[in-house]
């Protein structure tokens, strides 16, 4: 009898060691910055938090508006800065990788990612004491933009594939493991958003294999005020920025909020059941 109760019960412990080695390991899973290392020659920005100096890019340090881009879990958002320069010459963008990116030292975690990001905001608003000042979050990066635009003054929001949490969608991809319960970095960005009252951009791709529709629709759902939507039909989650909508959207919507005429092809689009 002893052998087979041990090996009905190897399964149980087989699992339990699983969810012990992901608990573990779970930042391993949430962050990538291996993948956008560079030096800190070339950069001309720096935010210092405490004993960490953070650097980074500015472009177009001349305007009065500013934007400052979050970005992926594996982006550098260096890549972006000849897209910026081309679409949103009239914006000073501010392109810091989180610590543990890039140039930068330091370990990621969602407490530390976001209180780097409020620091930011704050530097851009010293900066920029006049002007208005644009978030924009993609991927990983719209759960630290919707944090930012909670508790700061932010005039213009752009989420690009946001998910509703982060603990959500990796239960809906990990279904087998208890994922709530065991993720500490969690993103609820349905919790807030609410508390955003402004204008706000949403760009999302129909075959999207990494934020599941469902995700995005419950934070439209949560949502204060209904966001532009613009939707991209032959797009993944990755790609979607190769769409000449995807900048012209962005930077159409920044022209409304000065009150400029905007190119009417970021209309709403209805929830998916």
């Amino acid at each position: 009898m002893w052998p087979w109760l041990a090996l009905a019960a190897l399964p149980p412990l087989l699992w339990l060691a699983l969810c012990a080695g992901m608990y573990a390991q779970q930042r391993h899973f949430i962050y990538y910055p291996q993948t956008t290392r560079t030096p800190v020659a070339g950069t001309d920005f720096e935010l210092r938090r405490g004993d960490l100096t953070l650097h980074g890019w500015h472009l177009h340090p001349g305007q009065a508006d500013a934007l400052i881009y979050f970005g992926g879990n594996a982006e550098r958002v260096q890549d972006n800065a000849a897209d910026f320069d081309r679409a949103l010459p009239d914006w000073s963008v501010y392109l810091l990788p989180y610590r543990g990116y890039g140039p930068n030292a330091g370990t990621p975690d969602e407490a530390t990612l976001v209180a780097d990001a409020l620091a930011l905001h704050d530097e851009v608003r010293k900066r920029h004491p006049n002007g208005r000042i644009a978030v924009i979050g993609r991927s990983l990066g719209s759960g630290i933009a919707v944090q930012v635009a909670a508790r700061r003054p932010v005039d213009r929001l752009v989420l690009v594939t946001p998910f509703d949490s982060l603990a959500a969608v990796a239960g809906t991809h990990y279904p087998w493991l208890p994922v709530r319960w065991l993720l500490r970095d969690r993103y609820e960005s349905v919790h807030h958003l609410p508390a955003h009252r402004g204008e706000w951009l949403l760009l999302r791709a129909d075959h999207d294999a990494v934020v599941p529709p469902a995700h995005t629709d419950r934070l439209i759902a949560a949502a204060a005020t209904p966001p532009r939507v613009i939707a991209f039909a032959d797009a993944g989650h990755d790609d979607l920025s190769a769409s000449p909508r995807y900048w012209s959207g962005i930077a159409d919507f920044l022209r409304e909020g000065s009150q400029a005429p905007m190119r009417r092809e970021t209309t709403p689009l209805p929830l998916r059941r």
